[in-house]
């Protein structure tokens, strides 16, 4: 077959509840999570017999068997029975690495559906969601995309009518990164003495988030967009200086919908009402971010991706 390419969207999280720990010792989990149009791409060509490449435009991101686009390659081949299938894959990096915005994890799931087209191995969708979630807690969510609840670890999915369309002024500070076990660990030690402890008290919280004012929103059933909750922003925030800042300029900035961090950080953003009234908001920021160190991105949501 040809070369084929596809986008891997980054995401935010509108909604990050930690309800508490589960049985495997990962924590359960309450999300919303919304695809931005901020994209990485991955091509595949063919390659010999038997052979995985991969190459990425960002020298600093490791392109051997740790990158999740190589194990989602390998998954596929181990469950098919076919070591021999070949790929020359090539990743263009857009979304930042290490940001909370899944760019990881999205490579891995656009790797999923694209080699699975490249292959033609016509493995059906709940086949490749089980893939995913062997693959990491986000991947799932990143294989189909749009606007979704997510519970469990993230690959308990529910998606989401969404109407609204907001802009999105993203910002993160390159030489910042945080670790994701970290701020769990974190997260533990802070907020684990008002952790959830049983299925029944989960699932309350579940239906909670299914019905909270975030839901009406989006759905375009109320014009106010509520203040958005991430549960490791409580616990990363105190202990960085650049989340601290980032928080602080978007907030003072032409009167922003509302601003969060996305996942365990660093990223930042603020929604505003359309795209004028963030390239405003982009206008007014530019020289603070720049003197603090930020990139910035004006972005949107997107629908649910079909590959």
């Amino acid at each position: 077959m040809s070369s084929l390419s596809l986008r891997a969207p980054a995401k935010i999280n509108l909604h990050l509840e930690v309800l508490g720990l589960r049985d495997d010792g990962f924590h359960e989990l309450a999300m919303v999570m919304q695809t931005l149009d901020l994209a990485d791409e991955l091509q595949v060509d063919p390659a010999p017999a038997g052979q995985l490449h991969l190459v990425c435009s960002d020298p600093d991101l490791p392109v051997d068997g740790s990158n999740l686009i190589v194990k989602a390659a390998e998954l596929l081949r181990q469950h098919c029975g076919c070591p021999e299938l070949s790929a020359q894959l090539t990743l263009t990096k857009r979304i930042p690495i290490g940001a909370g915005l899944a760019g990881g994890s999205s490579d891995g799931a656009t790797a999923l559906l694209l080699l699975n087209r490249f292959w033609e191995l016509q493995l059906a969708p709940a086949v490749l969601h089980d893939l995913a979630a062997q693959l990491g807690s986000d991947v799932a969510f990143c294989l189909q995309g749009g606007t979704q609840l997510c519970f469990g670890r993230g690959e308990r999915l529910e998606p989401i009518e969404a109407t609204a369309h907001p802009a999105v002024l993203l910002i993160k500070d390159p030489s910042v990164s945080v670790s994701t076990p970290w701020a769990y660990g974190r997260c533990k030690e802070r907020l684990g003495s008002g952790y959830l402890s049983s299925e029944a008290e989960f699932e309350q919280q579940r239906q909670s988030l299914r019905q909270a004012p975030l839901l009406a929103w989006l759905r375009g059933q109320q014009q106010q967009v509520p203040p958005l909750r991430n549960d490791l922003q409580q616990v990363v925030a105190p202990e960085n200086a650049s989340v601290q800042k980032g928080l602080a300029l978007l907030s003072a900035a032409a009167q922003p919908l509302q601003v969060a961090m996305s996942g365990s950080g660093p990223s930042l953003f603020a929604l505003y009402r359309d795209q004028a009234a963030a390239q405003e908001a982009e206008r007014l920021l530019a020289p603070a971010l720049a003197e603090n160190g930020f990139e910035h991105w004006i972005c949107q949501f997107t629908a649910e991706r079909h590959g």
